[in-house]
């Protein structure tokens, strides 16, 4: 700190600038990026500071999309919505549900991030001894693969690595990535002697590692992701009333198994 900033220097950013009648972020007038800037564009720019176009652009975006929503089983969805049959408002509900994100629902794509990057490193003829190494560490779930619902496939992760397979095929991306991921698929799917689908976090991890994202955000990009369903939730469940919801009906009783 400087003797005469030290006040201005409590918080530094290279994200915003602003002073009366303007505003500038990451250097771009925000009259200009007004219109000009989708969405998920803008979301990249301000994550990363840099501009996301073509192709990549698009992968991104479909990653965003695809993780919107899981239904009211998925915890984040139910608890937003008994959150918002309590009384309190639609951001607290929003919040309640995005508190619900952790290193089981919502960490996987993380997760799978380092796991590919472990598998890069090694190499693919490493495939096993990496995996077995990652078990060893972290346990027997593979990160990104099988699912409890969607059997044997779940539909959104085919469309996503053809997005993939066409930004490869342009040079967008270098599809390998896509090929560690498919790997580990063949591979679980031999050991276990029927199909283990690649799930949507091995599916968005795929993507955010073509596109050199550091693990932590492909976390970071779920939850924004999820932020959507879990507000289209909370809106829809406060507009359908209801109070004090729990996540049975009443007349069902929980099992007590103390003395």
């Amino acid at each position: 700190m400087s003797e005469n900033t030290d006040v201005a220097d409590w918080w530094r950013t290279s994200i915003i600038d602003m002073e009366p009648g303007r505003i500038s972020l990451r250097g771009h007038p925000v009259e200009n990026l007004i219109g000009n800037r989708g969405f998920a564009q803008m979301i990249w720019l301000m994550v990363t500071g840099e501009e996301i176009t073509g192709q990549r652009a698009d992968l991104f975006e479909a990653a965003l999309v695809a993780a919107v929503d899981h239904g009211p089983q998925a915890p984040s969805i139910a608890a937003a919505r008994m959150a918002a049959t309590c009384g309190i408002g639609l951001q607290s509900a929003m919040a309640t549900g995005l508190n619900m994100l952790g290193d089981v629902h919502g960490g996987a794509g993380e997760q799978a991030v380092d796991l590919y990057r472990a598998i890069e490193a090694a190499g693919l003829e490493e495939l096993k001894v990496t995996l077995d190494s990652w078990r060893t560490q972290n346990g027997r779930f593979i990160p990104g693969f099988g699912h409890r619902f969607h059997k044997p496939v779940d539909p959104r992760a085919p469309r996503l690595l053809a997005l993939v397979d066409e930004a490869a095929a342009s040079g967008e991306v270098t599809g390998s990535f896509a090929k560690i991921g498919r790997a580990i698929e063949a591979h679980l799917t031999e050991e276990r002697g029927k199909p283990v689908p690649m799930n949507i976090d091995g599916a968005t991890a795929v993507i955010y590692a073509e596109l050199g994202c550091p693990a932590p955000l492909a976390r970071g990009f779920f939850g924004l992701s999820r932020s959507v369903g879990i507000l289209a939730h909370a809106w829809e469940q406060t507009e359908q009333g209801g109070r004090n919801k729990g996540p049975t009906p009443p007349q069902y009783r929980w099992t007590f198994d103390g003395s």
